[in-house]
């Protein structure tokens, strides 16, 4: 693997820009049902509350787990 030298305001960015399109959709999909938590919307689609919203459920889930990544990435910049 090789090492390439980039500026830390570069990464900073890529990331920050990467982080707020999750972020949108992450509110795309809350605003889709109506729901302002992530927790909330996560717990309605496992208990069948919301029907048919599995892919939508399983996508935040995937997202939430990004947006940590990439906070946790930031902090580290």
């Amino acid at each position: 693997m090789a090492l390439v030298s980039i500026e830390k305001e570069i990464v900073e960015n890529l990331v920050s820009f990467k982080l707020k399109r999750i972020q949108k959709n992450i509110q795309d999909i809350l605003s889709r049902w109506k729901e302002t938590s992530t927790t909330v919307f996560i717990e309605k689609a496992r208990n069948g509350i919301f029907e048919n919203a599995e892919n939508d459920a399983i996508e935040l889930r995937q997202l939430l787990l990004e947006e940590k990544k990439l906070n946790d990435l930031l902090k580290k910049i």
